[in-house]
């Protein structure tokens, strides 16, 4: 397995704190970003991303690992993330936040 150096750690860190409020973006963006795969992402927030709004990375699908889904609910309840008709998973499609599109407005609470 590769390890992710600290400037690595920082960089994804950096991107995730830059995700606005109710919208989202994906492990996949966030890599191809850093030049790395979407599993190195996820290792990263995994071991270092308690302090960052981790719920807003998820998974192409939408979907967050089982583990997370509760918590990351209700941050999406109260940041009006909008979720499909199921609830069960983020609407990707309306609320993708592009990590390397410089246009988005990025932010702590966008």
């Amino acid at each position: 397995m590769v390890r992710a150096d600290e400037e690595y750690v920082e960089r994804v860190l950096s991107l995730v704190e830059a995700v606005p409020r109710g919208r989202v973006t994906t492990y996949g963006a966030i890599g191809d970003v850093v030049g790395s795969g979407p599993r190195l992402v996820g290792n990263v927030l995994a071991r270092h991303g308690a302090p960052v709004p981790w719920w807003r990375v998820v998974r192409a699908d939408g979907s967050l690992p089982p583990s997370h889904h509760d918590e990351a609910r209700q941050a999406y309840r109260e940041e009006g993330t909008p979720l499909r008709r199921s609830g069960a998973a983020v609407d990707v499609a309306a609320c993708f936040w592009d990590p390397a599109d410089p246009t988005y407005p990025a932010g702590h609470d966008g």
